[in-house]
């Protein structure tokens, strides 16, 4: 085993010796640009088996290629697999791990060959003395928003503070002097009681992380500016219960009849939080951590992402009092964004569909056979509409299924009506935002939406074939005329298109204005004017691209000889 831990950090010695040499003269270079997160740890690793500081040299010979690379991410994901190493092991084998995704020519195959050595490890969280979380098979990483990070079979995430590759460590924690002991003058570690006439609340201000979800959607009963913190008489019961789950930290628990509340059933998961503590829910082991908090959940937890915890490895909320933050967002971002991604869009129909729905007389039988996941179904398309990732597309099938899930349901407008305000009070309860820029989007959207749902569930329906999922923005111009209706009789379209021969020169005013109807012309208005020349030419490829897409014109794809002509129009030079 020393020997050939001798050999890796030869060998990474190595490699770090050619990236120097590559990024001399580089404003951002480094002469050791492995040292922090590759060598160090390993370096410590040998001393810690041996009792002896390696001894070892770059090899003369060789030099960086990415077939060396991922040998040496093979060759230390393999070491790594061997028992009760230290933690420098994994630490490097986390940087290498991901080097070597980044250079590699087929990084899914790459990843595949990784985790399949890795498969006989436990999915766990370790937490490296005085350094990172060292996160083992853990499949589903994301931001704030819900958008997945990649999830490599090794990861070290930061918990320092200081890394330049945030969430991943970058070794900032050994060049800062980093340490993970708790703060002796901490909060006290005590879980109290509160005892309601129907649910008794359990709290341990000692492991809160003040993300704030109990206080700021359940005011009455979680007061932050009162004492006791906790009146359990405030709310109703299921809205206790939904914030006691809702708790990230793990502070927050309820009792009923003497016996605990069980802990969610989810699927293991790690969310790095915007400007705060990592949120893990599912139950992901967490090993090295110390003493835990009385009461404290081992189903969820947040872990401090900021380095100055009074309570680590556990979040205190100390990243408010320092200013810890990540990059800042785009300046116009997506209503996506604004509204907190997809958990916020998943709370919100969690609380619809498990608080409204079930009290609503209209409701209630309309949903009544619903499937379990259909609160995250909604959420997905949601989250697609306003401008996420495609999740409804690739999961559940798109705009094809979301039409199939409404057709043949004769939905009324009484339903709909009810639907679009429920859904509004859901938002407010799952504390989306509230400034009139988002909410006139958003209940635009409601209403858009809503009747599109209400007018292809009608008998004899006709709602338009291989349309992509819709996208809102901030302006939305859904306007009168932009579409054609699932319930408009077909047109006598008598029209004939004239196209051009084998030959012919492909003329703008003979070939491709006839191709825009006035309808189409009138949608993109507020954008060009498709009927002008001039503006045609300067959005050519953005057109071409979407009546490939099949998402113009908004009532159907072009019949493909139709797309060809304006694509040869262009290759022709886009002549008038």
């Amino acid at each position: 085993m020393h020997n050939e831990l001798e050999s890796l950090l030869t060998r990474a010695l190595t490699l770090d010796r050619h990236f120097a040499k590559l990024m001399e003269g580089h404003p951002a270079g480094s002469t050791a640009p492995l040292q922090d997160s590759v060598i160090r740890p390993l370096t410590e690793a040998f001393t810690e088996l041996t009792g002896r500081a390696p001894v070892v040299q770059a090899s003369e010979e060789g030099g960086e290629t990415p077939d060396q690379v991922w040998q040496l991410a093979y060759d230390i994901t393999r070491f790594r697999c061997q028992p009760d190493l230290p933690c420098g092991i994994q630490e490097a084998t986390a940087a290498l791990q991901h080097l070597a995704i980044l250079s590699a020519d087929d990084p899914e195959a790459r990843l595949a060959e990784l985790t399949k050595l890795q498969a006989g490890l436990e999915s766990q969280i370790k937490v490296a003395p005085d350094g990172p979380y060292l996160v083992t098979n853990a499949t589903q990483i994301t931001d704030w928003l819900g958008v997945a990070i990649q999830a490599l079979p090794q990861l070290a995430l930061c918990r320092c503070g200081a890394s330049e590759t945030k969430p991943l460590c970058d070794g900032s924690h050994a060049r800062i002097g980093f340490s993970g002991a708790k703060d002796p003058q901490r909060v006290a570690d005590s879980r109290d009681t509160y005892e309601g006439v129907a649910v008794t609340v359990l709290d341990n201000r000692g492991l809160c992380a003040h993300s704030g979800f109990c206080t700021d959607r359940l005011p009455n009963v979680f007061r932050a500016a009162a004492e006791p913190f906790v009146a359990p008489s405030g709310g109703r019961m299921d809205e206790i219960k939904r914030a006691a789950r809702a708790c990230p930290s793990g502070a927050l628990g309820y009792a009923m009849d003497g016996k605990e509340g069980d802990a969610p059933a989810r699927e293991p998961a790690i969310e790095v939080s915007k400007d705060g503590p990592y949120r893990i829910t599912g139950g992901i082991p967490l090993v090295d951590c110390g003493q835990r908090n009385a009461g404290a959940s081992t189903e969820h937890y947040s872990l401090c992402r900021c380095g100055h915890s009074q309570n680590k490895p556990f979040c205190s909320g100390m990243h408010y009092y320092v200013g810890f933050t990540d990059p800042a967002p785009s300046e116009e971002p997506t209503l996506f964004e604004w509204a907190g991604g997809l958990p916020a869009l998943t709370r919100m129909t969690h609380i619809f569909y498990g608080k409204y729905v079930p009290e609503d007389p209209l409701l209630a039988p309309l949903f009544a056979s619903m499937s379990p996941d259909h609160p995250e179904r909604v959420a997905a398309w949601l989250g697609e509409t306003f401008g996420g990732p495609k999740l409804y597309t690739e999961m559940y099938g798109g705009y094809k299924h979301m039409v199939a899930e409404h057709a043949g349901k004769a939905l009324t407008e009484e339903w709909r009506a009810r639907w679009a305000q429920l859904i509004s009070r859901a938002a407010d309860d799952a504390g989306l935002p509230t400034d009139a820029e988002f909410r006139a989007a958003f209940a635009a959207y409601i209403e858009w939406g809503s009747r599109i749902a209400l007018e292809n569930s009608q008998p004899g329906a006709t709602p338009p074939p291989h349309m992509p999922v819709p996208r809102w923005w901030w302006v939305c111009n859904a306007t009168p005329g932009s579409r054609v209706s699932a319930l408009a009789k077909p047109a006598d379209d008598d029209q004939v298109i004239e196209l051009p021969s084998a030959g012919e020169p492909v003329s703008f005013d003979r070939h491709i204005k006839p191709l825009f109807r006035a309808m189409d012309r009138k949608s993109m208005s507020f954008v060009f004017d498709l009927w002008s020349h001039t503006d045609v030419v300067q959005h050519a490829p953005g057109i071409l691209d979407r009546l490939q897409q099949g998402s113009m014109p908004c009532d159907g794809r072009w019949p493909q000889e139709h797309i060809d002509t304006f694509a040869r129009w262009i290759t022709d030079g886009t002549p008038e």
